[in-house]
């Protein structure tokens, strides 16, 4: 089994701006992290299956602190996923076939789901948005510091999409999943990357 994705990642969580949950490992702002991480495949197999042009979205919901482990997770597959390429991809993202994703089991104390629905994912400039369903859409925006050219980076950090994150900021939020509903919009947090993974 062998597989390799790259493309183009962002994220929105209930923290504060910016989410110390990722910066450094510090408890979330409020009681729990909630959280959509949208995996967008430009470039892909998995055991040679082409995925490219498939999204993937994570979802969650984890202790104030995540290293006390028993998230509650659930992923959504693009619908133009075929069966074959949801099944490779629902085994990807679940850590099922190694990589950067079996690191995060022992994590994950509660499976909420793996489904299908309509994902649009688009980017523009510093802006990436994506819509799934009825029940989620939303929208962040790359910061960039007054006077400067380029969006504000942290880097040497442990988290799934890359070492390396784009700080941004959710210019509109509505998610509503597997039970959860959050809405992570003003003065909230979010981050954007491209990935690169191989397993």
């Amino acid at each position: 089994m062998a597989w390799k994705l790259e493309g183009a990642y962002f994220e929105n969580c209930n923290c504060d701006f910016v989410c110390p949950c990722t910066v450094a490992g510090l408890p979330a702002t409020g009681d729990r992290c909630t959280f959509l991480l949208v995996f967008h495949i430009q470039r892909g197999q998995i055991d040679g299956l082409d995925v490219a042009s498939r999204t993937v979205a994570f979802v969650g919901d984890t202790p104030k602190v995540m290293g006390d482990l028993n998230w509650r997770v659930g992923w959504i597959v693009d619908e133009k996923a075929s069966k074959e390429q949801f099944d490779k991809l629902a085994a990807v993202f679940s850590g099922k076939m190694g990589g950067v994703w079996a690191d995060f089991v022992p994590a994950f104390g509660t499976i909420l789901g793996i489904e299908q629905q309509p994902i649009e994912f688009g980017e523009s400039g510093h802006k990436h948005h994506v819509k799934i369903g009825k029940d989620i859409e939303v929208e962040v925006e790359d910061f960039v510091r007054p006077g400067m050219s380029e969006p504000t980076r942290l880097v040497g950090l442990g988290h799934p999409a890359n070492s390396t994150l784009t700080i941004a900021k959710p210019t509109s939020s509505r998610i509503k999943a597997f039970g959860m509903e959050f809405d992570a919009a003003a003065g909230k947090s979010g981050f954007s990357a491209p990935f690169n993974w191989a397993g």
